[in-house]
């Protein structure tokens, strides 16, 4: 990607050297993502559906006990450049959106960098839940080794990857935004763990699209997307399917635990959005099961 000369986002909280104080109780997070390949997905909405299955009551009440500060490397430092510059992206382009469409001012989320863990309004966060998004405090949470995580045990690398992550996460802000987010938890709470699942990766699918939609405009006012940008998303989003992680982990696929999507829904989604920059196209609670 071309980021020569953007700005950074200034609505970044950086955690990182601090740890995350007292545990929170998250109760049955193993349940909800298959053991063992835990800290290979992307954390989607995790936050939120901790909260949705009662394992956070109110506010945590607590706040982060500062540790001796460490120098952070040239790579970790320019990491965090560059997460600041995608999140500034998603900022102009969203603002753009909202008007347009009529959805009236886009409420910008805050990005929170943190090591290890970190306390949330919907629970404890872990890097081992890779980036995900709470809508309880509209912030965006990601342990920047996660990037590492791609790059060594998936084979998913190249800063348009990068850029696809920090743009999935944003792409639940505006579900909340728009409303689709508290619907579907709604609907999801009220439904069996197979029915919820297949919610749950509509709205996975979802943010997928509007990460293309948000590449779609990004590379329209600024010119950002390179030869091979494009390759390095798509082979994220085929790296991190359900039936992709599921078969390097067990050997085998149990569809109905899916709550992401598959490798070829995933990247489907996300190219529709990339392709077209419409959002009326990002249909994913319209269609049938069959054309997802």
């Amino acid at each position: 990607m071309n980021l020569e000369g953007r700005r950074e986002s200034e609505n970044v909280e950086d955690r990182r050297g601090m740890s995350g104080g007292r545990k929170a109780g998250i109760g049955g997070i193993g349940g909800l993502i298959i053991a063992g390949i835990i800290t290979l997905l992307m954390g989607g909405n995790l936050g939120d559906i901790l909260q949705n299955v009662g394992a956070m009551g109110g506010g945590l009440g607590m706040g982060e006990e500062p540790t001796e500060q460490r120098e952070f490397t040239a790579e970790e430092q320019e990491l965090a450049s560059f997460s600041k510059k995608i999140l500034a992206g998603t900022e102009d382009v969203w603002t753009r959106i909202f008007r347009e469409q009529g959805w009236g001012e886009y409420q910008k989320p805050k990005l929170v960098l943190y090591s290890g863990s970190t306390s949330t309004s919907c629970g404890q966060g872990s890097a081992q839940m890779g980036p995900f998004y709470c809508s309880g405090d509209q912030c965006l949470y990601i342990d920047l080794s996660f990037f590492s995580t791609m790059r060594q045990q998936l084979g998913a690398d190249g800063d348009f990857a990068y850029a696809y992550v920090i743009a999935h996460e944003v792409g639940h802000h505006v579900e909340y935004l728009t409303g689709t987010l508290q619907k579907a938890h709604s609907q999801m709470s009220r439904m069996s763990d197979a029915d919820a699942n297949r919610i749950s990766v509509r709205l996975e699918l979802l943010a997928d699209f509007y990460a293309g939609v948000w590449a779609h405009y990004d590379n329209k006012m600024f010119g950002s997307l390179q030869d091979g940008d494009l390759e390095e998303a798509i082979n994220c989003a085929q790296k991190i399917g359900d039936d992709y992680l599921q078969k390097r982990a067990q050997g085998y696929v149990v569809s109905e635990s899916f709550t992401h999507g598959t490798s070829q829904q995933r990247m489907k989604w996300l190219k529709l959005g990339l392709q077209t920059g419409d959002v009326r196209q990002g249909r994913t609670f319209e269609v049938p099961d069959s054309q997802l």
